[in-house]
């Protein structure tokens, strides 16, 4: 997991993951599109053919068929073998990058392409990467290893590129960017296939003279990095509330970014004469070409939908063995940059029960729940095939079956590569409330506003009588400062700190405001207790995956074991990180959400760690803000070949006010539907910080930790 840094620099994963895009009415669209062929300090053998032609295939579909414009005079193109374009050099690419800099303005959208050869070498900062190896792009002026620096001659690596691409969003541009190259270093060309010649877009560290001791030298004192000693717990003088968010930039509001790659950092991806059959074909890289086949057929799906569109064509297609990953704001439409609703689909596979999906009751579905079958991840719901109904729901799978559906039947013959599609962005997360005592005016008002809080909570919220078991109860408290309020008390019915104990005023509410302010906050408190009841729930499994949380603080930069025997106890600037190590022989994906004692959501990572990978990541940094018992859940699924990545951040959600007055009942239009998506913005965001180094088969597993986070004194 320490390569899939790739050329993403400092960017951090917050940063990729929240940044809203700006109004589009009056932006510019940017592109550079960089193709580098022919190495002249290279071996002829090592020379590519296809990256000029992606730059040609790009630069046209930008110019004459994107859904939004881009001006010819605004799609730059360093690429050898096409003529008027200037040769990809280092220093080419630097100027183009700083010129694009200087252009862009609050707003813009600027495409950025990368095709041809990528890399591995010792790192310049061993301590910045965490398998001691930099990640390279090549331009043309490539040089061989230079023994007294240490560096391959003209190297663009993934720092540089992390540093450009921070200076883009740092005026506030929304940046999508694609890399078709690899970043290994095993063969250099494939074996020929019929008449067609299959080159790989990588170059062995070897072929650029990195001595292969310098190469293992790297790789085995990163592999040996042991992890911290324990420590005592620490003492309270940091603060403990919750996580905040580090600023990646100097800048106020930088702008999204998206980034895919053709390859995770374990393989190699291809180029090969497309498309196949035709006699006019030519020398292209798989990547690109399938993803602007995509677009062309889909425009107006968001980057998510043209990901797994694209992965859905190289299984079913045989298109190439590696993976591309996408990683950012992915729900937001191609190009556009404007948000949109999320879409929650899956990949089927049909067996002799049914359909299955890789998703369950912590991806919010239930059963009963129906789903449309699409030929095509990114194709619209009208389109549906038909319809099936889930028939069992577990934690991480689902099965389903065919049901008749808005006057379709699912025919008995299917294409490959099915997608499941959920048809409301809803969780279905349930939660039971036991009512309040009667006889008290709160009960009264709850009685006549019953009706409402029913309809807005829908079937995530069952109530049952005052003396039912249940997750939470409503109490009213004559005695508290808040006599008319309805208080939100745990499943013990215990009164514990009033002062964070969620209630909602009644007197000055009438029935339809008092039912949706209170479902806001159960539907709130409800997808929160249930991830922590899925993550009690389920069990380590048999996944070999190595878990270890530490900690540093303010005065202390040393990173500690986090002792976990006992409830740890941090405080306000205290940093949590998390190490994993994936010790089974395919990949695991990997998300960690913290749970906050207010019952806010914060996702701080997704990823995809290979065999042997190693991450170690910055997760989040204590604040003064409330304080209490939090957690963090961490939850590891096996990875599928060519599959998305993972990615919980739906799960995100803001902390629950304590205190419900009226005013406050406050969600609509557009927000109240992002709300119900799970889409809320965290007060208590949790982020991986910026300074950190950055079928068949085990079931998945969750792992929670808790902490208790106290004031400083």
């Amino acid at each position: 997991m320490e390569n899939r840094k790739r050329f993403l620099g400092g960017v951090a994963l917050a940063a990729l993951m929240g940044l809203a895009a700006l109004p589009a009415l009056a932006r510019e669209n940017y592109a550079l599109l960089i193709g580098a062929n022919e190495y002249a300090n290279l071996d002829p053998q090592y020379w590519l053919k296809g990256p000029s032609n992606d730059v040609k295939l790009v630069a046209s579909y930008l110019k004459t068929a994107a859904p939004v414009p881009f001006a010819a005079q605004n799609v730059a193109v360093l690429s050898d073998g096409i003529e008027g374009a200037a040769r990809p050099t280092l220093g080419a690419i630097r100027t183009a990058f700083s010129d694009l800099t200087a252009k862009v303005q609050p707003g813009d959208f600027v495409y950025l392409h990368f095709s041809g050869h990528g890399t591995q070498a010792p790192a310049l900062n061993p301590e910045d990467e965490l398998d001691g190896l930099d990640e390279m792009f090549l331009p043309v002026d490539i040089g061989p290893w230079t023994d007294t620096t240490g560096t391959v001659e003209n190297g663009l690596i993934d720092d540089e590129i992390g540093l450009m691409l921070d200076g883009l969003r740092a005026k506030g541009a929304d940046v999508w960017v694609v890399f078709d190259a690899c970043h290994s270093g095993t063969a250099t060309r494939a074996a020929p296939s019929g008449d067609e010649e299959v080159r790989t877009r990588q170059l062995s560290p070897e072929a650029l003279g990195v001595p292969s001791a310098a190469m293992d030298a790297a790789l085995e004192a990163a592999q040996t990095r042991a992890m911290p000693a324990a420590m005592s717990p620490a003492s309270p003088r940091d603060h403990a509330a919750a996580p905040v968010p580090v600023p990646v930039t100097s800048a106020g509001n930088g702008g999204s970014l998206v980034a895919f790659f053709a390859a995770q950092t374990d393989e190699v991806t291809p180029e090969k004469r497309l498309p196949k059959g035709n006699p006019d074909r030519v020398p292209q890289g798989v990547f690109t070409y399938a993803l602007f086949e995509t677009l062309a057929e889909f425009p107006q799906a968001s980057y998510a939908q043209i990901g797994q569109e694209v992965l859905r064509k190289y299984s079913v297609n045989n298109l190439a063995r590696s993976t591309p990953m996408f990683e950012g704001d992915l729900d937001r439409v191609v190009f556009s940059g404007q948000a949109g609703p999320r879409v929650a689909q899956w990949p089927a596979t049909q067996t002799d029960a049914g359909m299955t999906v890789p998703a369950g009751s912590l991806h919010g579905l239930r059963e009963g729940s129906v789903l449309a079958v699409l030929a095509s991840a990114a194709d619209v719901t009208d389109a549906a095939l038909g319809y099936v109904q889930l028939t069992s729901v577990d934690t991480f799978n689902a099965t389903a079956t065919p049901v008749a559906h808005a006057g379709k039947t699912l025919p008995e013959s299917l294409p490959d590569g099915l997608t499941l599609r959920k048809l409301s962005a809803d969780l279905d997360f349930t939660l039971t409330v036991a009512l309040p005592e009667s006889g008290t005016a709160p009960a009264a008002a709850l009685a006549a506003a019953m009706a409402v809080l029913q309809k807005e909570s829908g079937p995530r919220l069952v109530f049952v009588p005052a003396g039912d078991a249940a997750d939470l109860r409503l109490a009213t408290l004559p005695d508290s400062l808040r006599p008319d309020a309805l208080w939100v008390l745990p499943s013990t019915g215990l009164v514990g700190d009033l002062a964070t104990t969620p209630s909602v005023s009644t007197g000055d509410k009438d029935a339809d405001t008092l039912g949706i302010t209170l479902a806001q906050t159960l539907v709130q408190m409800a997808k929160a207790i249930n991830l922590m009841k899925l993550g009690a729930a389920v069990d380590a499994g048999d996944l070999k995956v190595e878990v270890g949380l530490m900690t540093r603080t303010k005065q202390d930069k040393t990173l500690h074991a986090l002792p976990t025997a006992q409830v740890p106890r941090l405080i306000p600037d205290d940093e949590v990180h998390v190490e994993a190590v994936n010790e089974n022989d395919f990949p695991v994906d990997l998300n960690v959400l913290y749970v906050g004692s207010d019952y806010s959501i914060t996702h701080m990572f997704a990823g995809r760690l290979q065999p042997g990978d190693r991450l170690k990541q910055g997760l989040l940094r204590i604040t003064d803000e409330a304080f209490g018992r939090d957690r963090i859940v961490m939850v590891m699924t096996p990875a599928q070949p060519q599959t998305a990545v993972e990615n919980l951040g739906f799960l995100a959600q803001d902390a629950v006010e304590v205190t419900r007055a009226a005013g406050q009942s406050g969600r609509k239009g557009l927000n109240a539907a992002l709300f119900e998506a799970g889409f809320g913005e965290t007060t208590r965001a949790a982020a991986a910080l910026v300074d950190e180094e950055a079928d068949a088969g085990p079931a998945p597993m969750m792992l929670q930790f808790d902490l208790d986070t106290v004031p400083a004194n």
